[in-house]
Order: C-alpha cells, then sequence, then structure tokens
C-alpha cells in the first residue's frame, strides 16, 4: 500500500472509531435557526435539529457552531419533553489544519515520504517530531532534520481536532430504545448560546428634492458575519439598544480569520419594543454566510419634510479679554433636520447609523452632499444632520468695544463690557436665514443689539439673521458680563 494510501486508510479508520463513541449532528439535522443580533459584538444562535439519541449516556459532537461562541452561556434543552441531564461538554476551536497536526505530533513518531531523484520511487523513514513552532524539527534513526525532506504521513487524527468548531455534549437522557434504529430515537433538541462574531449597523440613504423641502428616506441594516459559521435559511432578529454585560476576563480568543444603492427599500422588518429595547424582526428567512456582509431593507418613507439651517456658532474665550478680528470668512454649518413623526411618513424608532443624503443635479444623476451619525432616535424626536459647510455664505466677526467696570480675582474677570460686530455675506441668488449662537460665560445682560435675541440657555444668545439675495447683513450686540 502507498503511503498515502496508508495514511487515508488510518484516517479514515480513526473516524469510524470516533464516531462509534459519540453521535454527530450537522446542519443538515437543524429544523429551524434562529439569529437575534444586538449592538455590540453580540448575537444569540437559536439552533433547533432532529438527532437520534438512546437512554442513558450519550455523547453528542453539535457540529457547525460559531467558532466565536461563549460555551459557558450554552443550552441545551429538549424540545419534546425529553429528560435531560448535562454531564459535561467541551468546545472544539483547534481546528484540523496542516499545522495543528504537526503541532498535535510533537513527541510522536511519523512517517516521512520522499521519492529517488533519478528512479521517481517512493519510500519512507520514521521520524520523531520534535518540534514545531517555528518549522519542524525531525529525529531519524542516524540524524536530526530542521526541515521536511518530504512530505509527512501520520498514523491518525488526535482527537481533541475537529475540521470544523464543534461542541461536545456529554448527557443522560429517559430515551426509550427503539427497535427502527437499532436502541437510539430521533429527538428534537435546541441549542442556544451567545457568539461574538456577528454585527449589525443601520445605514440611511436620504434623496433630497429639488427645492430641498422633503426627503425620501430608505433605511437598511447592515449584518456582517466573522463567526467562522454560516446560518442558513434562518429567522432574523436584531436588537437596538445598550444591553449591559459584565466585564469579560482577559483571555485568548481563539484566532479568525458597500455599496449605496439609490433604490427604493421595501419595508421589510416589524418592529416592537422589547423590555427598554427596540426589536427588528425580518418578516422572512435569510442566510448569512460566513465572512459576509448582507444589506436588508429596514423602512422605507417618502416627502418626510425637512428644513434647512446655516448655524454659525461662536466661542466664550474671547468675552474675557480685549481682541481684535475674531474671524474672517467664517464658513456656517449646513444642517438638515425632520421631525420622527406618523405625521412625516415616519414615526419608529430609528436605530443609530449613518444617514448619507443625495441630491440630484440638473442633468437627473443623484450626488452624495453629506453624511452624519444619528444616535438611536425614539418616535417623535428630531433628527438633525450636519452635511458640511456653506460654500457662498461668509462671515467676518470682530470685537468693537471693551470695558473692565469692576476688577476682578488677579486682573481677570469682575465686570466686563463689550461690544461686537458680525458681517454675514450672502453669494445666492435667493435670500436666506442665518442663525448665529454666542456662548456667553458667567453673568450676563444684552444692553444693545440690531437684532433681537433670544436666551436658548443660561450661556447662550441665538439670533435668526436674514440676508438678502447677493447682500449682506451686519449683526452688532453689546453685553455687559459679571463674573
Amino acid at each position: 500500500m502507498k503511503p498515502t494510501l496508508f495514511a487515508l486508510a488510518a484516517l479514515l479508520f480513526l473516524s469510524s472509531a470516533q464516531a462509534a463513541d459519540e453521535r454527530r449532528t450537522t446542519a443538515a439535522d437543524q429544523t429551524a435557526l434562529a439569529v437575534t443580533i444586538y449592538n455590540g459584538d453580540l448575537a444569540l444562535v437559536k439552533d433547533a435539529r432532529r438527532v437520534k439519541l438512546s437512554g442513558g449516556d450519550n455523547l453528542l459532537a453539535w457540529r457547525e457552531v460559531s467558532a466565536r461562541m461563549q460555551p459557558e452561556t450554552a443550552l441545551l434543552r429538549s424540545t419534546d419533553g425529553l429528560k435531560l441531564q448535562l454531564l459535561e461538554q467541551n468546545f472544539d476551536f483547534d481546528l484540523l489544519t496542516p499545522a495543528t497536526l504537526l503541532e498535535k505530533s510533537v513527541g510522536e513518531t511519523v512517517r516521512v515520504v520522499r521519492a529517488q531523484p533519478v528512479t521517481g520511487v517512493e519510500y519512507a523513514e520514521q521520524a520523531t517530531v520534535l518540534a514545531a513552532n517555528e518549522g519542524v524539527v525531525l529525529r531519524f534513526p542516524d540524524r536530526v532534520e530542521t526541515s521536511i525532506p518530504g512530505r509527512i504521513a501520520f498514523s491518525g487524527v488526535p482527537a481533541d481536532l475537529r475540521d470544523q468548531p464543534t461542541l461536545s455534549m456529554l448527557f443522560k437522557t429517559d430515551a426509550q430504545p427503539t427497535s427502527v434504529y437499532q436502541g437510539a430515537a430521533e429527538h428534537g433538541l435546541e441549542l442556544s448560546y451567545l457568539t461574538g462574531g456577528l454585527t449589525w449597523k443601520a445605514d440611511y440613504v436620504a434623496e433630497l428634492s429639488a427645492k430641498e423641502e422633503d426627503i425620501d428616506l430608505n433605511g437598511w441594516v447592515t449584518l456582517t458575519n466573522t463567526s467562522g459559521a454560516s446560518y442558513r435559511n434562518a429567522r432574523l432578529q436584531v436588537v437596538a439598544g445598550t444591553v449591559n454585560r459584565a466585564p469579560a476576563e482577559h483571555r485568548a480568543a481563539p484566532a479568525m480569520m458597500k455599496n449605496m444603492a439609490m433604490a427604493e427599500a421595501a419595508p421589510q422588518m416589524q418592529e416592537e419594543n422589547l423590555f427598554e429595547y427596540h426589536l427588528y424582526t425580518l418578516n422572512r428567512n435569510t442566510t448569512l454566510a460566513d465572512k459576509q456582509t448582507k444589506q436588508v431593507a429596514l423602512l422605507s418613507a417618502q416627502k418626510v419634510a425637512v428644513d434647512k439651517e446655516f448655524r454659525l456658532v461662536g466661542g466664550d474665550w474671547y468675552y474675557n479679554g480685549q481682541y481684535g478680528d475674531l474671524g474672517k470668512q467664517l464658513k456656517p454649518s449646513v444642517f438638515m433636520q425632520f421631525a420622527n413623526k406618523d405625521e412625516n411618513g415616519l414615526g419608529i424608532p430609528l436605530p443609530k447609523g449613518v444617514v448619507r443624503v443625495y441630491k440630484k443635479d440638473s442633468a437627473g444623476r443623484a450626488q452624495f452632499i453629506g453624511e452624519d451619525r444619528i444616535e438611536h432616535t425614539a418616535r417623535g424626536e428630531m433628527v438633525k444632520l450636519k452635511l458640511g459647510e456653506a460654500f457662498d455664505i461668509t462671515a467676518d466677526k470682530k470685537q468693537t468695544d471693551f470695558q473692565r467696570l469692576a476688577a476682578g480675582y488677579n486682573t481677570r474677570g469682575g465686570v466686563i463690557e463689550s461690544g461686537y460686530q458680525m458681517e454675514i455675506r450672502n453669494a445666492k441668488r435667493e435670500p436666506v436665514v442665518v442663525t448665529v449662537v454666542e456662548n456667553v460665560p458667567g453673568e450676563w445682560q444684552m444692553l444693545q443689539e440690531s437684532l433681537p435675541s433670544k436666551r436658548e440657555s443660561a450661556a447662550s444668545a441665538v439670533w435668526q439673521v436674514p440676508v438678502p439675495a447677493e447682500g449682506k447683513t451686519v449683526l452688532t450686540w453689546r453685553v455687559r458680563i459679571k463674573y
């Protein structure tokens, strides 16, 4: 028998012996599969299968589980009333590869097969594997070699090496023997466990109308699977919210190794409350393969009314000293906001994610105009997106007066009066309104202003400044501050 055939025969013999000691169940036995994915690299897998069991002790190898599973969270239960008493379980994630097979063979005798350089006839020598860390070290009867001079034939595969991530469980049952399965009968089992390697996030695509009065909004759930397992024909759910988790102890983890579409997303996920979170369920089964990113439709809403805002925000540092120019050609930020309400075509909890906004040009081609990240947004809340900075609107700001009416501690603070001027220019062919926000420190009182302000908070004054088309507006104010 050639050495390669000998090694194959030995492997088949070992597999047969192992199968006699344990029963194996694979994804082919599945009757149902459900995956719930949480924020923060966490998922709950519920895997239901029909498995042959006998009365008394059963050693069951549950194959094709996640390589990132947390074995301490595994829960096995019967779906047809069978009593189970779990005695032991082992999670085998050290997978069979040429490297791991060699590492597990340190101290063992192997056959090194090589060919005569002239005749090509193969022959074999026995050698002992001394090391397999940064290379292989082999001891032959008359020498030691630090490389593989041929190919290695192993007598078998170690029992603790699996070709797939496997959870092996030893448990007792009260199953009754049947003649049909020679002492074993099929029973329904469900294995549930928590795992890493499954993540989700929400992505939104918004198309702004030509008049910039409303948007068409499509929402997508983007799923990524790096768990080391595939989930075929699974019932998929995602949970939006922050689930508290106990701090993990440090331990070594097993090594593991989009395009946006403007098409309308058909609403495919049902939303419901779950404790203090929100649960979204896909209304059809789907397959999430290992090392795959998939998008499924979350929501679709048309003509969602939006407001656009130009916003200039100032600091508080220049209110306690004497300065000149405070900024030339300042650019206001451009915001777009909409209400998450039923009457606005929405009114569902929006999971956190990135909203990307497009607008069609004069030729009807959609162009990207900005994006922003939103947090989890409840019904009735406002969504505010910063899209960029205005090109055609600029502002110059300066301090026009400064007086210290009363000294403070260490020549700082006290009572101060200061005046300011901001000139806002608009190069657009239509008028605009610019929101100016000044963050004022201390106890302050507005003494003079060219436009009425609103005290938005204890530390901010806000003006709505109209600027004519291709024109300018000068805003002035004087404030007294007590530190």
